[in-house]
């Protein structure tokens, strides 16, 4: 049986049982949800999620810029009219390829920690101290780099650490706080905070050091970050039960319809986390989306100064404009992917494939396309392209955690971004040694690699992608459930009471 058919059944059925049992996605909200998003606690807790993540990448990104105005060579005419040339860290590609991956090592450290605390403790805790620790480092790199290489790399890749837990640290967060037709919404409007971040650090970044020295760039950031964690400890809690602002209406929807029943000790399923096929389709997507991305978000300065040729200035402008439209089709994809799911157009799995694959497809093309024309507006204009159309993907395998094992989310998330971290330590490495004279016949290596990535990622997804909650994650009372419902079906065909009830000895 299809999808299509099963959802088509399944409604049938639902239509046919109502007065026996109400399915989780017909429990509706006595004032629904609107443009006025304030009045509803957990939106209030995404748009604290998406300041949260526009922290997350503006500490993560200031270094790409700053990294150029820390090793450029200036001018420098002393009274007697003698020209010299002087910077302030004579760093090599090789050793700015290790600086702009030591913030991965310690990242790829903590993610699986961060999703493990988080179903422990409550994943507010953890994302917000997570933002909050590597904002207070930021404020403290100069000191670092000023005394010496090996000093700014401990910092970074302590930074690392502290960031490694806010991604599962979220979906401990939406595990509980997000219903399942809202999802996509929710997380990728969070999600585009990561782009936002992106998009103001990087031109800003530019400016602050072209005016006032790279240090600023450094103490402007960070004490955002420190203003913001603060913000964060006295909004958000995490779970709506526990939210003094949240309505005891909004509290039972959320929970009525995620089908929360309020454990804390939740027993991970190893065996068949490691034995899922949809999980494994997961992690290689992240992974080829991560390659793509943190290629660009490392390189895309140097490749527009050096081989492009344009201005330190411009240079953070340009970087930017690709994460401007990822940030923009996040929120398009991620309402249009509900969109589908609650017209009932496309079942789950369907959203999450052809958003997936669909994006990588025309990631490919777009990479082989830079790849070609090295020409400064056409190459600008297929990055743009091609990053901004990542904002589908994100509707795919990125929210796809919460579908398949809502409980477990939090872990899946952190055992996939560990996978996916791997990226941001090679990639930088890799275009630091193939990317050695700045020529394009050296980045055209970098991105057909991108690209064959990105087909790669896209091929196994399409054949082993699945929207459907799996086996190994129904909780009892859901296995429970689905056993009256069997009983009931098998009653009405037949016209005979079932001699033994599933149900109830499942219950037991």
């Amino acid at each position: 049986m299809t999808d299509l058919e099963s959802s088509k059944n399944g409604k049938h059925h639902e239509q046919q049982h109502h007065h026996h049992h109400h399915n989780n996605n017909d429990i509706v909200e006595s004032e629904p949800l609107t443009w006025r998003f304030w009045r509803k606690q957990r939106y209030i807790v995404v748009m604290m999620a998406f300041f949260g993540f526009f922290n997350v990448y503006s500490l993560r990104v200031n270094l790409s810029v700053a990294i150029v105005a820390m090793t450029e060579n200036r001018t420098v005419v002393d009274s007697a009219g003698n020209v010299s040339y002087e910077q302030d860290f004579p760093w090599d590609s090789k050793q700015k390829g290790l600086i702009l991956s030591s913030f991965f090592y310690g990242y790829i450290l903590t993610q699986f920690l961060g999703g493990y605390i988080g179903t422990r403790i409550g994943g507010n805790l953890v994302f917000g101290c997570g933002i909050g620790t590597t904002a207070i480092l930021t404020l403290l790199t100069p000191l670092a780099a000023k005394h010496s290489l090996e000093m700014f790399l401990a910092v970074r890749i302590i930074e690392g650490v502290f960031e490694g837990v806010t991604f599962p640290g979220i979906h401990a967060v939406w595990a509980r706080w997000s219903p399942p037709l809202e999802r996509s919404r929710m997380a990728s409007i969070a999600f585009a905070g990561n782009y936002a971040g992106t998009v103001i650090a990087m031109p800003s970044s530019g400016l602050l050091a072209a005016r006032y020295g790279w240090e600023s760039v450094f103490y402007v950031f960070g004490t955002i970050g420190c203003i913001w964690y603060v913000s964060w400890l006295l909004i958000v809690r995490a779970g709506p039960e526990l939210d003094r602002f949240c309505s005891k209406e909004e509290c039972d929807y959320i929970q009525k319809t995620i089908g929360y029943v309020g454990t804390k000790h939740i027993k991970h399923p190893w065996k068949s986390i490691f034995t899922s096929m949809a999980f494994y389709a997961i992690m290689a997507s992240h992974f080829s989306e991560n390659w793509g991305f943190y290629t660009l978000l490392t390189q895309l300065p140097s490749f527009l100064k050096d081989t492009l040729n344009f201005e330190l200035g411009k240079t953070g402008f340009l970087s930017a404009v690709p994460y401007l439209a990822m940030g923009i089709l996040l929120a398009i994809s991620g309402y249009l992917a509900d969109w589908l799911q609650v017209k009932g157009i496309w079942t789950t799995t369907q959203v999450r494939r052809n958003f997936n694959c669909g994006a990588f497809l025309a990631q490919t093309v777009f990479m082989m396309l830079t790849a070609y024309l090295l020409d400064p507006t056409w190459s600008v204009v297929c990055l743009t392209i091609a990053v901004g159309l990542g904002a589908f993907a994100w509707s795919g395998f990125a929210v796809n955690h919460l579908d398949i094992a809502p409980q477990h989310a939090s872990v899946l998330m952190g055992i996939g971004n560990t996978f996916a971290t791997i990226p941001g330590i090679v990639s930088p490495l890799l275009t630091g040694y193939v990317v050695v004279n700045q020529t394009s016949d050296e980045w055209r290596i970098i991105f057909f690699i991108s690209a064959g990535i990105y087909l790669v990622g896209c091929v196994i997804y399409w054949f082993y992608c699945s929207g459907e909650l799996q086996e190994w994650a129904k909780t009892p009372e859901q296995k429970a459930r689905e056993a009256e419902e069997k009983q009931l079906q098998l009653t009405q065909t037949t016209g005979t009471a079932g001699i033994v009830n599933d149900g109830a000895e499942l219950k037991e």
